[in-house]
């Protein structure tokens, strides 16, 4: 064989690997239920904030635990810790992505993305051009 066939194979090989790498380091957008199947995996599960049910954090006792309870698209319930300052208007949000894993019954969350609602979706939008657009 000759050395670039050689070299040829060695970078098929190392390509392949981090393919494989890759897609089983990905996380996936799942539920309560498929996360309680698979502790320890990291996903990603959106849900809606139970106000309902406490939001707890006291900056001064911790300052780096939060913890809520949020509702999957499947209606399950869990509370999500959340080993971190509470976001800024975090109950504003109209849904809640958490980023981490279960652990047990509770939900450990490495990261939060929080979607807001949006202050461009104004019920008084202008109907002809020229129309005041600021209020």
């Amino acid at each position: 064989m000759k050395t670039i066939h050689i070299i040829i194979i060695l970078v098929l090989v190392i390509a392949i690997a981090v393919v494989i790498t890759t897609i089983s380091d990905s996380s996936t957008y799942s539920d309560f239920s498929e996360a309680a199947k698979s502790p320890g995996r990291e996903l990603h599960i959106i849900g809606k904030l139970d106000m309902t049910k406490p939001l707890e954090y006291d900056a001064r006792k911790n300052a780096n635990r939060f913890t809520f309870y949020i509702i999957d698209a499947k209606g399950v319930e869990k509370q999500v810790i959340y080993n971190n300052a509470k976001p800024q208007d975090f109950e504003k949000s109209e849904k809640v992505v958490v980023v981490g894993s279960m652990q047990g019954d509770v939900f450990m969350a490495k990261s939060l993305l929080l979607k807001c609602p949006s202050k461009y979706n104004d019920k008084k939008s202008p109907t002809k051009f020229g129309e005041k657009a600021f209020n």
